[in-house]
């Protein structure tokens, strides 16, 4: 994923009828009627959270002339954020597909959608008051906003979306064209060089990420979901509650980053 992966200058960035049985299919029954989570795909976004924290963190060290690293082009930076972000975006197809199955589920699905786009909104905001010459106007969260009012419709084509997924990808790491370098069109993937910004989730290839994400959810044999319903049961309690916090925790973990370094500077 190459251009996807492509360092921003502060990027850090219908289910099938469970059929398995015990407690696993109890656990999906519980998520399904909405009256549940499951707490292994909340752990493993709280760890993916903890990630993107430790990046960000040695990326401010950087910013802040701590320490020197080249983010932009050396490959284990280059790296770090596209795993980083390839984790992130997996889970979310992975709880999209799972919403899909609530009695609720258009409710919880406008619901979260609200809340990313605020998120968003407020992102672009801040980020053009900070930073007006490089604001954020198609991040990680303009993203997902815009990918699940993509993915929801989708999910009817079942073990269809992993194709999708990887037609998606490759797309994405495909022919570049300079017409799509527009800030009007550059959000789509195919622009030629990375726009000004700081932070830069183009829809293509990462789009495919998320329809993975889900195809591995509606996946018939119910491999995963069984695992993921098992090891629920053995999920730290912290690490849960950071992945169903994970929207405030990535809005505010940058600001005190920031704010602690700069205290830091001041006092060195």
């Amino acid at each position: 994923m190459s251009r996807g992966a492509r360092q921003s200058r502060r990027a850090p960035p219908a289910l099938a009828t469970p059929r398995s049985t015990g407690a696993g299919a109890s656990t999906i029954a519980r998520a399904a009627r909405g009256t549940s989570r499951l707490a292994s795909l909340d752990a493993l976004r709280g760890l993916a959270l903890l990630a993107m924290v430790a990046y960000h963190f040695v990326f401010d060290l950087n910013h802040f002339g701590f320490i020197h690293q080249d983010f932009y082009q050396d490959p284990f930076w280059l790296t770090a954020r596209t795993v980083i972000l390839s984790s992130f975006l997996l889970l979310a197809g992975m709880s999209l597909a799972l919403t899909r199955v609530r009695v609720d589920a258009g409710h919880s699905f406008w619901r979260r959608l609200g809340r990313i786009a605020a998120a968003a909104a407020l992102v672009s905001a801040a980020s053009w008051l900070i930073f007006p010459q490089s604001w954020i106007y198609f991040g990680v969260l303009h993203f997902l906003a815009l990918a699940s009012l993509i993915a929801w419709p989708l999910m009817r084509l079942g073990p269809w979306n992993a194709w999708l997924g990887a037609a998606c990808i490759a797309l994405g790491n495909g022919p570049q064209w300079p017409a799509f370098a527009s800030p009007w069109i550059n959000w789509l993937g195919f622009a030629p060089v990375k726009p000004l910004t700081e932070d830069y989730v183009p829809l293509l290839p990462w789009l495919g990420v998320l329809l993975l994400g889900v195809a591995a959810m509606q996946a018939r044999d119910g491999a995963l979901r069984d695992w993921l319903t098992d090891y629920a049961t053995r999920s730290p309690r912290w690490l849960s509650w950071l992945g169903r916090h994970s929207l405030g925790l990535y809005l505010l973990h940058q600001p005190a980053l920031f704010g602690l370094l700069e205290l830091v500077r001041r006092g060195a």
